[in-house]
């Protein structure tokens, strides 16, 4: 069984391209069974995310020219325009490439989670659709256990490398245990949200959202069981505050000194733990020289992320030696399961013969036949027709030149040391 694993990515292509090749969640229940049939695989799966779409497929044969014509005419493309972008990957290195994914390895943020849920949904909608397959939801589980012990046994994902999952995390060292802390979050935008999802995954006691809209901070707030507020009444909550993250476009500061230095008098000089995203600021910088106050800086963030990614590097170096064996091991069990099928072959044949000359003896004893007579008839040509096929196939490989099938044989049938062409060697043919 060969696999291929074909893609278009962040690397590969600009986000014109990839929204061109990328399938709904609608489309892919359609697009599966669609690849099946037209491009001739007997197991396929999809992935798309914003970053890559991937087509992953098992079967005898595949013709990479059918995937990519495939794609091409699925999304009104020309060949030519999915070939420029796209990558190629079979089998072994479709499996390596697929490990590798999971774990967050050729991700755009190096070692990111996300990716792993996303190749379960995959995995999950390719099994609904029918177009799973056994080798193909082999090689999925096998991914989804390599990722689990890369997170495991190496630092891949254990430091923060984006902003928002950074400054949560500075929160946890100041505070340490987050239940007790109510957070102030200004703004509404793709970053704060991220980091009101950070903070609620951590636990945190209270989440407050003061935009300058009341909408906006609602439709953020409510799914967290949190409080919505408008910019002017942030000096009336302040006190309450352990946390505050801002990331606004306000061309102004949103907090001054004053209005911080008036909530510590309340909070009786409590610690406050603030993180100033924004681009201009919205904290004062003046806040930072306030005793009981720790005031981070987008700036301050970012030395914290390139220090995490340095980290990173060197657990992903780790991973890779990881998912080098796991590709291995895999390859090595799908081997193994090509044996067997042989196997179970050979099998059904021999348990054939045996059938027909049992039944041949047990007709013979019924008309009065000495039995020692009759299993001698049957252990013989028991035996015949089991060597026939091989002895024949044997002797015509060696005739073809082929003696490699001699030294086959010897260790396919445990022969010892009769080695090849050795003059007490022989092939026995029927009799």
């Amino acid at each position: 069984m060969g696999f291929i694993a074909l893609g278009i990515n962040h690397r590969t292509a600009g986000v014109e391209v990839r929204e061109r090749v990328s399938f709904s969640t609608e489309q892919l229940p359609d697009a599966l069974q669609r690849l099946r049939a037209e491009a001739g695989a007997d197991e396929v799966a999809i992935l798309s995310t914003c970053n890559r779409t991937e087509l992953y497929c098992a079967q005898d044969q595949l013709d990479a020219e059918r995937l990519v014509e495939w794609v091409a005419r699925f999304h009104g493309m020309t060949a030519d325009e999915v070939r420029r972008s796209s990558y190629l990957h079979q089998d072994a290195g479709a499996v390596n490439h697929m490990m590798r994914v999971a774990a967050g390895l050729d991700s755009m943020v190096l070692g990111e989670p996300q990716i792993l849920g996303q190749m379960k949904d995959a995995w999950q909608t390719a099994r609904t659709a029918g177009t799973l397959g056994p080798y193909l939801d082999r090689l999925f589980q096998s991914t989804f256990n390599m990722a689990k012990q890369v997170r495991t046994d190496t630092a891949i994902g254990e430091n923060p490398v984006s902003v928002a999952f950074a400054a949560v995390s500075l929160a946890r060292q100041i505070f340490a245990d987050l239940r007790r802390s109510t957070a102030l979050l200004i703004g509404a935008g793709e970053t704060i949200g991220l980091v009101a999802r950070h903070l609620f995954e951590q636990g945190v006691g209270r989440i407050i959202v003061a935009n300058r809209t009341l909408q906006r901070a609602e439709l953020l707030s409510e799914p967290l069981g949190g409080q919505a507020i408008v910019l002017t009444q942030i000096p009336d909550i302040l006190a309450e505050c352990d946390v505050v993250i801002s990331s606004t476009a306000s061309p102004l500061p949103i907090l001054g000194k004053g209005a911080v230095e008036r909530a510590l008098k309340q909070r009786r000089h409590k610690p406050m733990f603030m993180v100033d995203i924004a681009v201009p600021r919205d904290i004062e910088p003046e806040v930072g020289s306030l005793a009981d106050v720790y005031l981070y800086t987008v700036d301050d963030l970012h030395e914290v992320i390139e220090e995490n990614l340095r980290s990173r590097q060197g657990a992903a170096e780790a991973a890779e030696r990881l998912i080098e064996l796991g590709t291995g091991e895999f390859m090595q069990r799908l081997r193994a399961l090509a044996a067997v099928d042989v196997v179970r072959s050979y099998r059904q044949k021999a348990e054939q013969a045996r059938d027909q000359e049992l039944q041949k003896a047990l007709a013979k004893l019924q008309r009065g036949a000495n039995p020692e007579q009759v299993m001698t008839e049957m252990a013989r040509m028991l035996t015949n027709k089991l060597l026939h096929e091989p002895s024949v196939q044997l002797k015509q490989m060696t005739a073809q030149g082929r003696v490699e099938a001699l030294a086959l044989a010897q260790e396919l049938f445990a022969l010892g040391d009769n080695a090849p062409g050795n003059s007490n060697t022989t092939v026995q043919g029927d009799s």
